[in-house]
């Protein structure tokens, strides 16, 4: 081992991320139901589809032998709610319960742990058409099947997670506009969303803890790095509020069981200003209180950092979907604007390059919520346009994004943060949400039209890493 490798724990997971609309494809096989994607996918003007995608569905047999021959030790799924109730309630499709059970059982088989995750976005179709997280009736439909979930799959997942991103929904749905149901600048209906689905989240947790499953059971946030620009009251206060909404809201409702008042004056202050109040009905609160109790650990999925100046203007949101760098506006009415700061590097899709954030968001967890057992890095990584050349892809970029991020988590457990695992994003290419193929993330080349895959110079360093629990020299890889 190298002198200069930063070593992690023995029990520390390696593991590889995927969302099962992104990579599993065949969305009208073997009785699955519509999601809200695919009506969005099948729009005028649509560019891309999930179909093939990745074709996990297929595919997961050579995919789980590539995880075991390249030392990932773990893997993030999240299973299709309309493939196992395709109406979203009522009968249950045996084919998409036989689907899941031997895929998890493939995982174990390759020494591969599952990662589950009960909803990773694709929320059946009748629901959105019904108000989807706005509707208080969905919240029960979600308990019901996380239910048949457990019942299926419980006695062999040890690790669940409610849902994945609840900050992303509501942002990208109700504000950026670039998820369905593509609003845009409507704050109060994105914080209510969050609220709605902590409560959604609070009360499938707590089920899962009555079962007495031999398992554990958290959820998936991303957390985002807020820094002020200049360091002024005014942008301070920008970063304080943008922080409250995209970060402390739900981490107070999960951990602390209630919203802290400090936070509550905050969101209240950016409801003010947009035309809005929050809606809580009696019991939200007992349940949160009850699931803060019991909750296992946070997955925390982190891939930027945001630097924020006070903004007295109309909200402005331009979504970079294409990969032309800097075309990015991010400014909402009554919180900040979000700038770029010339000093920290970008993405071609202008997300910051920053693992200090990262590092950051670690300490502020285990310092403001100690409650919190355990974190996973549930996803990380850096979207990147592949060259493939006679067979190879040389993703030297990667592999030092994930290198640096993995120092700050490597700090940050040095400083006490009880970070047990590292799960990069993602396993293999495959559909991005709304960038479609041209942004790829995996360690596995995935060739479209073939469905070929191909190991990345990433996979090779990688497996280093896995193997002797470091960050390998970026030297020592042989490709």
């Amino acid at each position: 081992m190298s002198a200069k490798e930063k070593t992690f724990p023995k029990d520390f997971i390696f593991g590889g991320s995927t969302a099962a609309y992104q990579v599993e494809g065949a969305t009208r096989e073997d009785g699955r139901g519509p999601c809200s994607w695919d009506e969005d996918m099948a729009c005028p003007g649509s560019r891309f589809t999930a179909d093939p995608a990745s074709d996990f569905y297929h595919k997961y047999p050579e995919d789980l032998a590539l995880c075991e021959q390249f030392g990932v030790k773990g893997i993030r799924i999240s299973l299709s709610w309309t493939r196992i109730l395709p109406e979203g309630e009522g009968k249950v499709n045996q084919k998409g319960i036989d689907y899941y059970n031997k895929l998890i059982d493939t995982c174990i088989a390759h020494g591969v742990e599952p990662f589950v995750t009960l909803h990773h976005f694709d929320t059946p179709l009748a629901y959105f058409h019904a108000g989807g997280w706005e509707n208080r009736a969905f919240i029960d439909h979600f308990v019901d099947y996380a239910r048949v979930c457990f019942e299926a799959f419980g006695d062999r997942v040890k690790k669940w997670a409610t849902f994945n991103e609840p900050w992303s929904i509501a942002q990208n749905g109700y504000i950026a506009g670039n998820f369905p149901p593509h609003h845009t600048f409507e704050l109060g209906r994105a914080i209510q969303i969050e609220h709605n689905l902590m409560v959604a989240h609070a009360r499938a947790l707590h089920l899962y803890k009555t079962m007495h499953l031999p398992g554990k059971i958290g959820i998936v946030h991303t957390l985002e790095g807020k820094v002020p620009i200049t360091d002024t009251p005014e942008n301070r206060h920008a970063r304080d509020l943008d922080d409250a909404m995209s970060n402390r809201f739900m981490l107070d409702a999960c951990f602390h069981g209630g919203y802290d008042a400090e936070t509550r004056a905050l969101i209240d202050e950016i409801l003010e200003k947009n035309g809005s109040t929050l809606v809580t009905e009696p019991g939200d609160f007992e349940a949160f209180a009850q699931a803060a109790k019991e909750i296992d650990f946070l997955g925390m999925n982190y891939y930027s950092s945001h630097f924020l100046k006070a903004w007295d203007g109309e909200s402005q949101v331009i979504n970079n979907s294409t990969g032309e760098k800097g075309t990015s506006v991010f400014a909402l009415k009554g919180v900040g604007a979000r700038v770029s700061n010339p000093a920290v590097p970008t993405t071609d899709w202008d997300w910051p390059i920053y693992p200090q954030g990262m590092h950051d968001q670690l300490v502020r967890v285990h310092r403001d919520y100690p409650t919190c057992k355990e974190i996973f890095i549930a996803e990380n990584g850096m979207g990147y346009k592949d060259d493939f050349v006679d067979g190879k892809i040389d993703d030297t970029p990667r592999i030092e994004y994930v290198a640096k991020h993995l120092a700050a988590v490597h700090a940050a457990i040095a400083e006490g943060v009880p970070v047990k695992g590292y799960y990069i994003w993602s396993l293999q290419d495959m559909l991005s949400w709304s960038n479609g193929y041209n942004k790829r993330y995996g360690r596995f080349y995935v060739d479209y039209k073939t469905q070929k895959r191909y190991p990345k110079k990433s996979a090779y360093w990688y497996k280093l890493c896995s193997e002797r629990h470091a960050i390998v020299p970026l030297e020592e890889v042989v490709y």
